[in-house]
């Protein structure tokens, strides 16, 4: 393996894509430290350490890592831009005939589908950051929004949507000329970023003040430690699977000897063809109903929502797992 790894790493063209992307992600790290105006960050900072990092905030700032915890020009994140891929490939679906015809015209319909969902990201954007920001300084008591006024819910907004068109053009710009999926690295450096405050946070309440229970929390999480390493060998082995389908060739004639060799041809079918892409776009649904309890938080369907939309609330984890099904479903199709 380091082998290979060695072999790769010789390549300038390899090495180039990989700098590429890792100065782009560092844009982007750099991004999640920098402040919207008119705001008092540290108390929306002190809320959500106190918080559930399960809840849909924390998972929108673990997606963003720590992004809307800093209250940065990156706090809204990504996620506008799943959901507006989502609605649009499911209106693909003979829901919109134009959508549908732009889908069969080959790579010219696909850039006109990728156009369409960056305009309709920056809609969802914007309507997702008047929401955190209304949504976000009632939870915090008003203290939030140092002049609260629609000026500067306005003036929050538009950069927390230029902010979202930016790591879109990140996102794009990963997938053009650095390695892998622009928005899956975007959201996976931002998950590796939080792993220090996830650290700390378990030292904090598991072992910081557990007293007689020290013992008891250190096995519980060692438990969980490998428990979360089988989990993540049984993803990697699902993920790396695949199933050969045998391919025979007919054989007639002088052309039967030219055949022989390719007997054991296989066609190799990817087990889990759809990836980690379901998963994605299962937590960026659910995250997309919580803007309207930021903007109604006393409405009755805004305190049902904060109740059953959590990871943890068995309403919430059974329409995860049942939106998980269904993408892979529909990109396996």
């Amino acid at each position: 393996m380091l082998r290979a790894i060695s072999k790769m790493l010789k390549m300038a063209e390899i090495r180039r894509k990989i700098l590429f992307t890792l100065s782009l992600l560092l844009v982007f790290r750099l991004g999640t430290f920098i402040p919207v105006p008119f705001t008092n960050a540290k108390v929306l900072e002190e809320m959500l350490n106190i918080q559930d990092q399960t809840n849909i905030l924390g998972m929108l700032n673990a997606f963003g890592g720590g992004a809307l915890q800093k209250f940065s020009i990156f706090a809204v994140g990504i996620t506008p831009y799943i959901t507006a891929s989502i609605i649009v490939q499911l209106l693909q679906m003979d829901v919109v005939p134009k959508f549908t015809e732009w889908a069969k015209q080959g790579e010219m319909g696909r850039k006109k589908l990728a156009q369409f969902t960056r305009y309709f990201t920056i809609i969802l954007a914007f309507i997702q950051a008047f929401g955190i920001s209304i949504g976000l300084n009632n939870m915090t008591g008003e203290q939030l929004i140092l002049n609260p006024g629609w000026k500067t819910y306005l003036l929050i907004s538009i950069v927390f949507t230029a902010g979202t068109a930016f790591l879109i053009w990140l996102g794009e710009k990963i997938t053009e000329k650095g390695i892998g999926n622009g928005v899956s690295i975007l959201i996976f450096s931002g998950l590796v970023a939080e792993i220090p405050n996830m650290i700390k946070s378990i030292y904090l309440k598991e072992l910081y003040m557990a007293g007689d229970q020290l013992f008891i929390n250190i096995v519980k999480i060692i438990s969980i430690g490998l428990a979360m390493l089988a989990i993540m060998v049984g993803a990697i082995y699902v993920q790396e699977a695949i199933r050969k389908i045998p391919i025979q060739y007919a054989k007639n004639g002088m052309r039967s000897t030219s055949y022989q060799g390719r007997a054991h041809t296989h066609l190799p079918l990817k087990v889990n063809s759809a990836g980690v892409i379901p998963v994605i776009f299962a937590s960026a649904f659910l995250m997309l109903p919580r803007t309207i309890e930021m903007i109604a938080p006393d409405a009755a369907l805004s305190k049902w929502l904060s109740t059953n939309l959590n990871f943890t609330h068995p309403i919430g984890m059974t329409l995860y797992v049942g939106l998980i099904i269904a993408f892979t479903y529909f990109y396996a199709f």
